[in-house]
């Protein structure tokens, strides 16, 4: 197969090169329930031609058919399963050649720990894919040998641990709804409590603990960092200005930086004790300190129902 397959991407890198009408290709791959298919259905929902489980040998093939949609196809996503018995070293040729292309071409590795996956088999008692004759444990450390190589491939590492479907569809759509305009630097901004854990995903994390928390004052406890009656509380301390300050004097150094150095993806942590009050109040702060014609911010406020 491996042969094959670099036989098949040789013979195609010219007409990979000759796909003019597309303009953005998205390649989602990864652990087995780790989130793909949620992701394949939020690029349906922005209007991506979207395609399930595609052989990679077929993948040249869709390219060169979608160069005779007439501009019908503009932007491309594919669910390519490693599954599908295919060699893992055959993917390396295929990865190389559509980078090569004319049109932004962008790898998506989707994964979540391993507790996270078992958990989520366990709980729809579908068998995985690689567990027929072994433990569910086993069959998700096999697989994640053998995607070990594709995953470095990636563009892109999303990381669905702490996401739920709703935040998992709301990243694909700011990541990519406008994804030609502006800044390619996509900046997350993720408020989270450390009792429920540090998203695992951070490039950077702030801890915010040591502001004065509103969920000692009995007329806040119940209510968020979204609330005015929360936000004025923490703006009457001085401590809430001066962090907020010092953090985003730090990311106008760095972002710029970043963009320069062509990484297309930040996500900061904001970290409280619950991740409900502080936290939350100061991932929104941030967001408008940052926000700018050029700049792509969203914002996901992990643990804001949890108790």
């Amino acid at each position: 197969m491996k042969s094959c397959l670099a036989a098949m991407v040789v013979q195609e890198r010219v007409t990979l090169k000759t796909v003019s009408e597309l303009k953005s290709l998205v390649v989602i791959t990864g652990m087995s329930g780790s989130g793909k298919r949620t992701i394949y259905k939020a690029f349906e929902d922005i209007g991506y031609f979207c395609v399930d489980n595609l052989p990679t040998a077929l993948i040249p093939r869709l390219l060169e058919m979608s160069a005779l949609s007439g501009g019908k196809i503009s932007e491309l996503a594919i669910v390519v399963d490693a599954r599908l018995g295919e060699s893992v070293s055959g993917f390396k040729p295929l990865f190389e050649s559509l980078k090569q292309a004319p049109y932004r071409t962008t790898i998506i590795f989707v994964d979540a720990s391993d507790d996270v996956l078992a958990r989520r088999y366990s709980e729809t008692r579908r068998v995985h894919p690689l567990a027929q004759n072994r433990s569910l444990t086993e069959g998700i450390r096999a697989e994640r040998r053998k995607l070990s190589e594709i995953r470095a491939m990636a563009d892109l590492v999303i990381d669905t641990s702490d996401l739920n479907v709703h935040d998992l569809r709301r990243q694909i759509y700011e990541d990519f709804r406008h994804s030609e305009a502006g800044d390619h630097l996509l900046v997350t901004i993720i408020s989270f409590g450390f009792k429920h854990g540090i998203p695992y995903n951070s490039d950077l994390v702030f801890d915010v603990r040591f502001l004065p928390n509103p969920n000692f004052v009995p007329e806040l406890k119940s209510l968020s960092g979204n609330d005015p009656e929360v936000c004025r509380y923490m703006s009457n301390c001085s401590e809430t200005h001066e962090i907020l300050a010092k953090i985003t004097d730090m990311l106008e150094y760095l972002l710029p930086r970043y963009s320069r150095e062509g990484k297309s993806y930040l996500t900061i942590g904001i970290g409280c004790t619950g991740g409900r009050h502080r936290s939350v109040m100061l991932a929104n702060e941030l967001k408008k300190q940052l926000a700018s014609e050029n700049r792509r911010i969203n914002v996901i406020h992990r643990d804001l129902n949890l108790r």
